[in-house]
C-alpha cells in the first residue's frame, strides 16, 4: 500500500474513532526501538511460493470454517497460513502452528508462553503499533525469541511497515497481497457478527469496506 494513497483512508478512521495520530507514531516509535532485525524477505519467500495464502480471522466461526476446507497434513504443507491475533491460539489448539501471526497484541498477551514457543520455531510475528497498545509492546517485544515484523497504521520509516488494513484480520488480507499472495482465501471472518459491542461493530464496517478495496465481497 502506498502510503500516499493509504493516508485519506487512515486520516478517516482516526476521524471515526477519535483517534490520536500523534499516540499512534509513537507507538511506533517505541516498536522500531526495541526491534532490530526485519524478518520481511522471510514472510515475502512463505506468501509468494504458495499456492494458496489461508487468513484466519478470529471469529467464533474460525474451527468451523476450517474443518469445512477439508485440508489434509499434506495439504496444508503446500499452503501458508497467516493467523490473525487470537485466532492462532485457536489453531495451535488444534494441533497447527500459524507460519505467520498478525497482531497488535490484544488477543495473544495473555498467552506468552505458548507465542514465543511458536515464534521461536519460526512463526513470523506481524507486530502492529497504535495508540493503546504501547504497554503491550513494551512487556512483549523484548522476550520475542524469533522472527518480527513491524507494522504501523501511520507513515511507515525504517523498518515499520504499512501494508495498509486497519483490524488484524483485514489487515493481515493487505498484507498477504503485499507480499505477492497468488490466491488469499479467508477463513473464520464474520463481519455480521451481532454479539459484538458498538466498537468491535464498527470495526467490522470498516473491514468490509477496507477487504472490499481489495475485491473482496463478505
Amino acid at each position: 500500500m502506498n502510503f500516499a494513497e493509504w493516508e485519506p483512508i487512515y486520516t478517516e478512521i482516526l476521524s471515526s474513532f477519535s483517534f490520536s495520530r500523534a499516540d499512534d507514531e509513537r507507538s511506533a516509535q517505541i516498536l522500531a526501538s526495541l526491534t532490530q532485525c526485519d524478518a520481511l524477505h522471510e514472510a515475502r519467500t512463505h506468501i509468494s511460493s504458495a499456492e494458496e495464502v489461508i487468513v484466519c480471522g478470529n471469529a467464533p466461526c474460525l474451527l468451523d470454517d476450517w474443518h469445512a476446507l477439508f485440508l489434509s497434513h499434506t495439504e496444508i504443507e503446500r499452503r501458508t497460513v497467516i493467523a490473525a491475533d487470537g485466532a492462532a491460539l485457536q489453531l495451535h489448539a488444534e494441533g497447527l502452528t500459524p507460519d505467520i501471526i498478525v497482531t497488535d497484541l490484544d488477543g495473544i498477551c495473555h498467552a506468552k508462553e505458548r507465542i514465543f514457543s511458536m515464534n521461536q520455531n519460526k512463526t513470523i510475528l506481524v507486530i502492529h503499533a497504535h495508540g493503546d497498545n504501547i504497554a503491550q509492546i513494551q512487556s512483549f517485544v523484548p522476550l520475542c525469541p524469533g522472527p518480527i515484523i513491524c507494522t504501523t497504521q501511520s507513515q511507515p520509516f525504517s523498518h515499520v511497515h504499512n501494508f495498509g488494513g486497519f483490524s488484524d484480520g483485514d489487515r493481515a488480507v493487505f498484507f498477504a497481497h503485499a507480499l505477492g499472495a497468488k490466491k488469499v482465501t479467508l477463513c473464520g471472518f464474520d463481519l455480521d457478527d451481532e454479539e459484538v459491542d458498538p466498537v468491535k461493530r464498527k470495526k467490522l464496517i470498516w473491514a468490509r469496506r477496507l477487504l472490499g478495496m481489495l475485491g473482496y465481497s463478505v
